[in-house]
């Protein structure tokens, strides 16, 4: 399953040093896991976006895997990707950038067709071949036409697919240099929020660790506040919250953190496990 990160310290700009699949010693061990692809987004000072990410085969070089990414900014989103549409390339791999902002998406969607016919021209920000991209177009179209309001943007575009197209699943993170959102829709996998308190529970530095290749550490959030969103909790904080089916969370440019249910009903079509193709199928199962 593909797992996502994302962690905002607004305004303070935070360093922070990533490492992602968990640094695997051998490619037997990676090659079991079947990583499809591993990326980090953040913004430089002057807010312009900056993403690393290599589409990580069983065949590939680790030192990506290896190398810690130590990186400075106010907004962080990552992914592991187990890929369920598109090939095993760059412009499949995640997080997405469009009109300086950051995506990352867990789950399938079907109907692509239907959808890039609904994306006119916005279709031409697709550069690979993901059901994700195309999500993460629907977005930037729905929210220029909200005056660019990101939060009305997802909300349109998910309602849109729930009533339009099968899904499956449409988890994702989404950041600009300042604020960061997060949707966990339906229910079919998991999404994590921690509003962490300068140390976090336990009064020290940020150290997160997920099973699923991603760990974050920053000893500067000893002294700032932070929030975290995560496919799963990574620390024994008790604070660690599950947002409901349909909540949308908003952290903006003063950490501040508001939620609202944006869609209150199931997909229209939704899609079983029994419903995906092999690939997705295996891409969508927990490990």
């Amino acid at each position: 399953m593909c797992r996502l990160f994302g962690l905002s310290a607004a305004p303070q700009r935070v360093k922070a040093t990533f490492w992602l699949l968990d640094a695997p010693d051998s490619l037997v061990r990676q090659s079991h896991r079947e990583p499809d692809g591993v990326g980090l987004g953040t913004f430089t000072a002057a807010g312009n976006p900056l993403v690393e990410k290599q589409p990580i085969a069983a065949y590939a070089d680790a030192d990506f895997a290896r190398e810690a990414r130590a990186r400075e900014s106010a907004t962080f989103i990552a992914h592991v990707r187990y890929a369920s549409t598109g090939g095993l390339l760059p412009r499949n791999t995640h997080p997405f950038e469009q009109r300086d902002r950051l995506f990352a998406h867990n789950g399938v969607l079907h109907g692509l067709g239907e959808l890039e016919a609904e994306l006119g021209a916005y279709r031409d920000l697709v550069r690979g071949d993901t059901d994700s991209e195309r999500f993460f177009a629907l977005i930037t179209q729905r929210t220029d036409r909200h005056g660019g309001d990101v939060g009305a943007g997802i909300a349109d575009a998910v309602r849109w697919i729930a009533d339009k197209l099968p899904v499956y699943a449409l988890n994702l993170i989404l950041t600009t240099a300042t604020d960061l959102w997060a949707l966990r829709y339906p229910d079919t996998h998991e999404l994590f929020v921690l509003e962490r308190a300068p140390g976090g529970a336990n009064g020290d530095r940020l150290e997160h660790r997920g099973r699923g290749g991603i760990r974050a550490a920053s000893g500067q959030l000893t002294d700032y506040p932070a929030v975290v969103v995560a496919t799963e909790r990574m620390d024994s904080d008790p604070d660690w919250r599950l947002l409901a089916s349909g909540e949308l969370l908003h952290i903006d440019d003063q950490l501040r953190v508001e939620s609202d249910i944006i869609v209150k009903d199931l997909p229209r079509q939704l899609l079983s496990l029994a419903d995906l193709d092999p690939t997705a199928a295996a891409s969508q199962t927990a490990r």
